[in-house]
């Protein structure tokens, strides 16, 4: 059984990046779904398989605090912590969040500083430890192989959340929501305990500035960083265009993509070509937007299927094609080890039952401006009713856009943020319309909602297509496992020695 995290006694740097050896490519990718739902449990359950399981990365820091402010049941958190290799960060962050008894009730959670393009130490390591942990945890006590998925988008938490992943020696990084040129470069870097840089995206600047964001690991060891494993990089793209630019541009080694169509669940590519004349009309996609899987196989490097892909006949199919197998989020989103609070998924599994679950793609319910999929259900800010009684706020900021002010400064806006507020930063008020706090939803449908002075923050899920489908799979059932997934897609008996 293979140490979850790697030797780093060796403290020298040597200008050679390793890149471990791994298994054949899998045949199944669990999908990297929003914040905590592909949470380590989910990702533990799937690599033990012998499959690739994924945890997300993004806003893992904020999870993580609110884990430990929650009392951390079942004690993961702690004991993921005593194994980071830097004791003095673990100790300083279980000091400050860690309430042995939990939150007293309406007590809101205690929130880390918004990340910003400089930030002190110590935010930049609360991260790095998040991610570590997520990672310990998946990989903890097996052999297999375990990723974490990122948003290219997202960019300011990125550079340290990869770096705590490699310390707890993640297998691959999949990333999308953007185009990641520049970050094979940054696990080449990271490998050998180098700063590492990345191209900070700012609006308003001119033609010759830029911006840049670093991560320098040499700022949070008290000895030369340590060498550590390369993970595999996986980009996910919508175009087998980008697929090209990619392998032939990055600034580094990339392993393979994964091809994602526009019945995936979260956000999504906008479709190629004209846009509907409607501002909320549900996007178009068409031929233009269908990747070109022959192209796909001229560039030589594996590839995996991703979006209403979720049967055996898809995996079938893709594999025909020349796919190393494919990517499933929404049949794993809804397993009972997925991070979605219970009651949520009960009551979703019950609308597939009976015929009823209603999904839509938005195209301004994400302040990125990326279309996303929505699951219509009641009480949810998918409701008319609810999105509007809900007081507008933005105190996590992860989807905020860095813009620069007339005095030379950067400053960060949010589409979902209150509107007055968004106006005086520059923006534009017809640009709030119909925008949905992505972040604080998601946190609440993980069952960690942040208190307000009205109620707790409501819900906003998101599913791919297939959970129109789920039914052949589910049976009525309400309840099932990572196993019965498993064994449906694959054709193996599942947990309860059915075959699917």
């Amino acid at each position: 059984m293979r140490n979850p995290v790697p030797d780093i006694s060796d403290h020298s740097a040597p200008n050679e990046v390793v890149t471990m050896i791994r298994s054949e490519p899998p045949t199944i990718i669990q999908g990297g779904m929003g914040i905590g739902v592909s949470g380590w449990p989910l990702a533990r359950a799937v690599s033990i398989r012998g499959q690739l399981g994924v945890v997300s990365g993004t806003g893992i820091d904020s999870l993580f605090v609110r884990r430990l402010q929650d009392g951390d049941p079942g004690g993961h958190m702690r004991r993921a912590a005593t194994h980071f290799p830097i004791p003095d960060i673990a100790a300083a962050a279980l000091s400050k969040y860690f309430l042995p008894r939990g939150r007293p009730a309406g007590v809101p959670y205690a929130l880390l500083p918004v990340w910003r393009k400089s930030v002190n130490v110590s935010r930049q390591q609360i991260t790095m430890l998040a991610a570590f942990c997520e990672v310990y945890l998946a990989k903890e006590g097996h052999d297999g192989i375990v990723g974490m998925n990122l948003l290219t988008k997202v960019q300011l938490p990125n550079l340290a959340t990869i770096y705590g992943a490699m310390i707890a020696d993640v297998d691959y990084l999949i990333m999308g929501a953007g185009i990641p040129r520049e970050i094979p470069g940054v696990l080449d870097a990271f490998a050998i305990g180098n700063p590492a840089t990345m191209k900070f995206e700012v609006e308003g600047l001119a033609r010759e500035e830029s911006q840049e964001l670093v991560f320098d690991p040499r700022a949070h060891w008290t000895h030369e960083p340590p060498t550590l494993p390369r993970p595999l990089f996986l980009p996910v793209i919508a175009a087998h265009s980008l697929a090209a630019v990619l392998a032939r541009k990055a600034n580094g080694r990339v392993d393979g993509f994964i091809v994602e169509g526009p019945t995936a669940g979260g956000h999504n590519a906008p479709p190629r070509g004209r846009a509907d004349v409607e501002r909320d009309a549900e996007p178009v996609y068409g031929e233009r937007d269908v990747v070109d899987l022959d192209a796909m196989r001229a560039l030589g490097l594996p590839f995996w299927l991703a979006g209403g892909t979720g049967s055996p006949e898809a995996l079938r199919a893709a594999r025909s094609a020349g796919a190393a197998g494919i990517q499933v989020g929404t049949l794993f989103a809804y397993s009972s080890e997925s991070g979605v609070e219970s009651s949520l998924k009960t009551r979703v599994l019950a609308a597939v039952r009976d015929g009823l679950v209603r999904i839509r793609t938005d195209p301004l319910a994400s302040p990125t401006g990326y279309p996303f999929k929505v699951v219509e259900l009641a009480n949810t800010i998918s409701d008319d009713a609810v999105y509007a009684a809900r007081e507008r706020n933005c105190d996590l900021g992860y989807l905020r856009t860095a813009f620069k002010r007339p005095d030379g400064r950067i400053d960060y806006r949010c589409a979902g943020e209150p509107v007055d507020t968004y106006v005086k930063k520059g923006g534009i008020a017809a640009d709030t319309v119909g925008r949905k706090c992505l972040c604080n939803a998601l946190m609440s449908n993980i069952g960690h909602a942040q208190t307000r002075t009205d109620g707790a923050e409501p819900a906003l899920l998101t599913s791919g297509d297939d959970l129109r489908d789920m039914a052949r799979f589910t049976r009525g059932r309400l309840d099932y496992t990572a196993a019965d997934v498993l064994g449906y897609l694959l054709g193996a008996p599942s947990s309860d020695g059915i075959r699917q």
